[in-house]
């Protein structure tokens, strides 16, 4: 609801040179907290962990209308990552604990759709709020579409079997909690198509105005239903054909969609790179989650699919700080940071083509 408003109102507090922190600064905490997130969500339950997550999401809604400078605005931004960091881990696990392996690609596929919806129509309902109520009123709105989580997550039954009470000694980390070894092949395919997720979130919008497509959240909502519409499609085809056969589908889609997008010189042109882009997003995303859960250890999925998204959130804070140095506000620079996107997602593809053969990670599912 409110990414594709943030960089004109980051421009609006005198910070518009820095708008490739807006994503990556996000990330950051995002990608910091995930180990706690995961150690808590296979310790103290999934269900404390969405809601915590949900609680900072609603809680740093409130506070964006109050902001007066760049520097806490950008401060906000690290704390706002912590929702990100806790919620789809929590959300993640609960499902794989609720649904049967074999139909796991379909599940993440489905928690994907659901996630989608909400990126398809938040755009646009952000952007009809933000230009007939006021960036105020959309980030109000905001906060009460948390709240609504957060009462829907009250109301489920707790699906971790062994959980403990919450105390402090928990949020001590200690190197095993940091990553999970079997889900390496996974996390490095992730980091590499997540570059281009934050080049584009954060750049789209500028570039969309350079080819003259007024309405910011557009490209968003064009990218959100491409990928809404295969989430099921992917998740479903990893089930029955294997996750590295899928990815290597999706990833090549995703490196054509970027090379689109760099040279996209219309309205059409760049609508098209980027339905594209959202079509290898949208298999991609649930094919990653459902094999990172086939790889982890039973007793430690919040820590295998919390390493999932520390690597997903590496790429996406990398991308968008990488690409909005190159970027530099210079229109003539945006070709160069798309065909960036589009190589290391090719690097994708040729790594998942090649390494399954000689990986000792094999694939839990097989078709």
């Amino acid at each position: 609801m409110i990414v594709p408003e943030l960089p004109s109102y980051l421009t609006h507090l005198g910070g518009a040179e820095y708008k490739g922190l807006i994503i990556s600064l996000f990330t950051v905490t995002a990608m910091l907290s995930r180990p706690f997130s995961g150690k808590l969500a296979d310790r103290i339950g999934r269900k404390p962990v969405i809601i915590a997550g949900s609680a900072v999401c609603l809680l740093c809604s409130l506070v964006y209308p109050i902001l007066s400078s760049v520097g806490a605005f950008f401060l906000l931004r690290l704390l706002h990552g912590f929702s990100t960091g806790f919620t789809p881990t929590g959300q993640s696990a609960y499902l794989s604990d609720v649904i049967p392996a074999k139909r796991r690609g379909e599940a993440m596929g489905l928690l994907g759709t659901a996630g989608t919806l909400g990126s398809a129509s938040g755009p646009a309902i952000g952007g009809v709020i933000a230009n007939n109520f006021g960036l105020d009123w959309m980030f109000y709105c905001s906060s009460l579409f948390a709240l609504i989580a957060i009462t829907i997550v009250v109301n489920l039954k707790e699906t971790a079997t062994e959980k403990t009470r919450f105390r402090l000694g928990l949020l001590k980390i200690k190197r095993h909690d940091l990553f999970e070894p079997r889900v390496l092949m996974p996390c490095l395919i992730m980091a590499l198509c997540a570059y281009a997720y934050g080049a584009a979130f954060t750049l789209l919008p500028d570039f969309g105005e350079h080819v003259g497509i007024r309405n910011k959240g557009l490209l968003f909502t064009c990218l959100t239903i491409a990928s809404l519409t295969v989430r099921l499609i992917g998740g479903k085809a990893s089930d029955h054909y294997g996750r590295a056969n899928v990815l290597k589908v999706s990833s090549f889609i995703i490196a054509a969609g970027m090379l689109v997008i760099a040279f996209a010189a219309t309205p059409l042109q760049l609508i098209s790179g980027v339905f594209l882009y959202g079509l290898g997003q949208g298999i991609t995303s649930p094919t990653l989650l459902a094999w990172s859960t086939d790889l982890s250890d039973t007793n430690h999925k919040g820590r295998g699919i919390a390493s999932l998204y520390i690597f997903m959130e590496f790429g996406i804070g990398i991308g968008a700080f990488a690409s909005g140095l190159i970027y530099s506000n210079q229109t003539g620079n945006l070709p160069v940071v798309f065909i960036i996107c589009s190589s290391l997602s090719l690097v994708a593809f040729l790594y998942v083509l090649i390494k399954p053969a000689t990986s000792k990670h094999k694939e839990l599912v097989k078709p």
